[in-house]
């Protein structure tokens, strides 16, 4: 079943249940500190003071084993093909500036939109950046969908998934979860793979 892993995505799984038995351990205590909490809050008894290095630790605590199942569920589908072709060091680098443009995102919608700030955690910004690179990288690859299992190409499924979640995000749905995060997670890696490929050699017939 893990023969199919690549050295950095097992590494982040392998964290990622580290962490999340460290946060069971702890009572969640390790939120105060390493969750991405909002920048400059201040008459809120619940928050706490927003740290840099919360950019990166946040995306390795989850609110609970279904949304860590769920976020490594999809590192271990779709991670091992994009660092094949990325390589170790730059797949590394992909993957954390995705969860920082996330984090940076968030900070910026929650400080804008939200009257009411909050906690945010989880792998997901790293997540769909990966599924970006997926999907323009394996474009016509079939990708089937657990509910409904419908079979459709990785392109279609990566394009309806960044609309659903900017209409979850605009109207609202789903509360609790970090839409825009999302979203900025996929842009972060749209303009890293723009910027990798415009500096790629060309190739002439």
């Amino acid at each position: 079943m893990f023969r199919n892993l690549t050295p950095v995505v097992r590494a982040i799984l392998y964290t990622n249940f580290i962490v999340y038995g460290l946060q069971w351990l702890t009572n969640d205590q390790l939120l105060d500190a390493f969750a991405l909490w909002p920048v400059g809050e201040v008459g809120c008894p619940d928050c706490h003071p927003f740290e840099p290095w919360q950019l990166i630790t946040y995306a390795f605590l989850h609110g609970g084993i279904w949304h860590l199942a769920g976020n490594m569920f999809a590192l271990y589908i779709f991670g091992p093909d994009a660092e094949r072709v990325l390589g170790a060091r730059r797949f590394t680098l992909y993957y954390f500036a995705c969860v920082v443009g996330a984090a940076l995102t968030q900070l910026w919608v929650a400080h804008s939109i939200y009257p009411e700030p909050y906690a945010t955690l989880g792998a997901s910004g790293g997540i769909f950046g990966i599924l970006l690179f997926y999907g323009m990288t394996f474009p016509h690859r079939q990708v089937l969908l657990i509910f409904p299992p419908i079979p459709m190409p990785a392109w279609l499924f990566v394009t309806l998934y960044g609309i659903l979640e900017l209409s979850m995000g605009v109207f609202g749905s789903s509360q609790g979860v970090a839409h825009f995060a999302h979203l900025g997670g996929m842009a972060t890696g749209y303009v890293l793979i723009r910027y990798w490929r415009s500096r790629s050699p060309s190739r002439r017939g």
